[in-house]
């Protein structure tokens, strides 16, 4: 990824979990909240009750792919969480994209979804 880092520390995904917006569909949760700095930081959480750890990583493969692929859609300075749902078990490369840009668009973090804000 180019212009994203890792959320890692504890204390980070809490900062973003009280502080941030969060937005659900189907398959996955996205939490949202501005950061220092111009590179985006993405974490990502995939809990044991959505299957074991080969489908736990597959998920995971998935959903930083997905968000790999769309990067410079984003907008720059943010601290991004993306937690799975069950329902994303068994799900294809395609849906778990399509949930992810759906669910920045309902947070408003994709350039062209801001581009369209300003002109109404």
């Amino acid at each position: 990824m180019k212009y994203t880092e890792s959320l890692k520390k504890t204390r980070d995904f809490q900062a973003v979990y009280h502080s941030g917006r969060s937005y659900g569909n189907k398959y996955l949760v996205m939490y949202a909240a501005r950061a220092e700095g111009q590179k985006n930081r993405l974490g990502i959480s995939v809990s044991k009750k959505v299957g074991n750890s080969v489908v736990r990583h597959r998920i995971t493969r998935l959903i930083r792919e997905s968000y790999r692929l769309n990067e410079s859609r984003f907008v720059e300075g943010l601290d991004l969480i993306v937690v799975a749902r069950q329902g994303a078990k068994g799900r294809n490369f395609f849906e778990i994209e399509s949930a992810l840009l759906h669910l920045a668009g309902k947070q408003g973090v994709l350039k062209e979804k801001q581009i369209n804000n300003v002109s109404e």
